[in-house]
């Protein structure tokens, strides 16, 4: 008998928290529901969830609090569902270690979609990565990391250094929100917020070249403010 995925809901509103709870049980979930930090952390700590929802929000402590703590210990897939939907506060949410953000009111639908993205990482360990495999292939794109070898649909491309850093530092973190500072930081070593405009330039070169569609994008999605997400459903 394959065991659930426990899930772990930190949110104060009891009718958005019931409402989740019950339809992850109906989708056969193990779900446990807490409406303070403090509960929530020690739930936490005794029944070890595969996956956390978050609302920053909390009558006890601000959720961001709680991403920093459980990141120095844990590296559990933590999804934001928070009334709070102003740019900054979704990239210091992301930065701080969250691994997607989803903002109220949302569907039910669009949150199971990002609870299976994490769910498929759950027998990674840490989370997303290159792992001990030599190549990566999605649709009709295939990456030979140890040939450094890019192809669509058999052809190979031609990726500048910084372009070919940029997918493999997407694909490594397929299905997470990245944002514009985190990539600086990944590809060129250092935080600078002045930066991002050469990230967007980048992903827009990168997309050129492995994208088939570009009025509607495969694998490269635009997070409007945040930063970028790799999709490889």
């Amino acid at each position: 008998m394959v065991d659930k995925v426990k899930i772990l809901i930190i949110e104060d509103d009891q009718y958005i928290s019931n409402f989740i709870k019950v339809s992850l049980q109906k989708s056969n979930y193990d779900v446990f529901v807490s409406t303070t930090a403090a509960e929530g952390m020690f739930l936490f700590s005794s029944y070890k969830p595969d996956i956390l929802l978050l609302d920053l929000g909390l009558p006890d402590q601000d959720g961001l609090e709680i991403i920093k703590s459980l990141r120095e210990v844990s590296e559990v897939p933590i999804l934001v569902v928070s009334a709070r939907g102003q740019e900054l506060e979704k990239i210091e949410a992301l930065d701080l270690g969250a691994s997607d953000y989803i903002s109220k009111p949302f569907h039910m639908g669009e949150l199971m979609a990002r609870i299976r993205v994490a769910e498929r990482y759950l027998s990674l360990g840490s989370g997303p990565s290159l792992g001990q495999t030599n190549t990566f292939t999605c649709d009709y794109l295939h990456v030979d990391f140890e040939k450094r070898l890019v192809e669509i649909d058999g052809e190979e491309i031609h990726l500048t250094p910084i372009e070919y850093k940029l997918l493999l530092l997407l694909i490594a973190n397929r299905g997470k929100v990245l944002t514009h500072n985190y990539i600086v930081k990944k590809i060129w070593g250092y935080e600078n917020e002045s930066d991002t405009n050469s990230v967007r330039v980048f992903m827009a070169n990168l997309r050129r070249k492995i994208e088939k569609d570009s009025a509607k994008h495969r694998f490269i999605m635009t997070e409007v403010g945040v930063g970028y997400r790799f999709s490889d459903e």
